[in-house]
Parts: C-alpha cells; sequence; structure tokens
C-alpha cells in the first residue's frame, strides 16, 4: 500500500483578500468618524497594501478597519503583516503586505515539530515553499494536523491535497 500524504502550505486567497479590501474602502469613505480625513486603502502591486490617512489615529484605526474585514472573511491575521505608521509630507502612511508561502525558516520549524513530537514513522520534507507530510496511516496525518494547529506558529497553514 502506498503512503498517504498531504501538502502543508501558506496562501490566503486572494480573491477574499480583494474582497476585504474592496469592503473596508467602502467603510473608510461611509464611516462619520473618517469623514474629512482623506483616509485610502488599496493594493500596491500583487501583495502589498497601503492605507493613507491624514492623522496617525486615524491610520490605525483603518489597520483595524481592513483586519476586521479579514476576520469576518476567514483570513488569518498571520497572513497579514503591517508596518508601523509612517509620516509622509501631511499625511501617515502604513504599508502592509499578505504574507504568501513557507519562508525555509518557519519550514524547519514545522518538520523538526513534526520529527519531534510527531507519531513515529511520519516523514516530512520541504518543497520550496510548501511541506509534504507522508505517513503509511492515515490516523498518524490526523494527529499531525492537530499538533500543528495546537501549535504556536509564525505563519498560517493549510492543509491541502490530503491523499
Amino acid at each position: 500500500m502506498a503512503d498517504s500524504s498531504f501538502d502543508v502550505v501558506s496562501k490566503a486567497d486572494r480573491q477574499e483578500v480583494d474582497n476585504a479590501l474592496n469592503q473596508a474602502a467602502k467603510e473608510l469613505s461611509t464611516r462619520f468618524d473618517f469623514r474629512g480625513t482623506d483616509t485610502t486603502i488599496e493594493w500596491q502591486g500583487e501583495e502589498g497594501i497601503i492605507l493613507v490617512s491624514s492623522t496617525e489615529e486615524r491610520v490605525k484605526a483603518a489597520v483595524d478597519v481592513f483586519k476586521e474585514k479579514l476576520i469576518r472573511r476567514d483570513i488569518s491575521m498571520k497572513a497579514f503583516d503591517a508596518g508601523d505608521p509612517q509620516p509622509s509630507g501631511k499625511t501617515y502612511k502604513v504599508i502592509g503586505s499578505i504574507k504568501q508561502g513557507i519562508d525555509s525558516e518557519n519550514a524547519k520549524k514545522i518538520t523538526k515539530l513534526i520529527r519531534d513530537e510527531g507519531p513515529k514513522g511520519v516523514k516530512a520534507q520541504i518543497q520550496g515553499d510548501e511541506i509534504r507530510v507522508s505517513s503509511k496511516k492515515r490516523d498518524d496525518l490526523q494527529a499531525v494536523q492537530s499538533l500543528l494547529r495546537g501549535a504556536d506558529l509564525e505563519v498560517a497553514l493549510q492543509f491541502v491535497n490530503y491523499r
């Protein structure tokens, strides 16, 4: 019998993030406390998001509005990385990014966690920005999934290609 396997990935659904961004932009344009502050949110390239406002407090509040919209769309806060407000002329900017993929440092941490605390006979190998976990027993794979869900990692994990 062949090994069963699944892939551990870290991907945020681009369409859901775009929907959250559009909802946040709509709320920022209509909410009373944002009137007259010229607060905007928009994409900057493929993965970048830029928020601009006239005051530091309003730009922080705009980040909170965007995070709230992401949570409502089941996107983990670990997938969104927001910087600190930076003065830019008469406005303040926050540049954030959507994290995609598992970097090599976190991949090594995850494979070490699976090796040390996971069931025996489970193999984990790094394949680019994802990790393939395989085992003879499907129960062991489910145990690894619950182990990774319970672990406090810096990336949002999804489990795909369960075979």
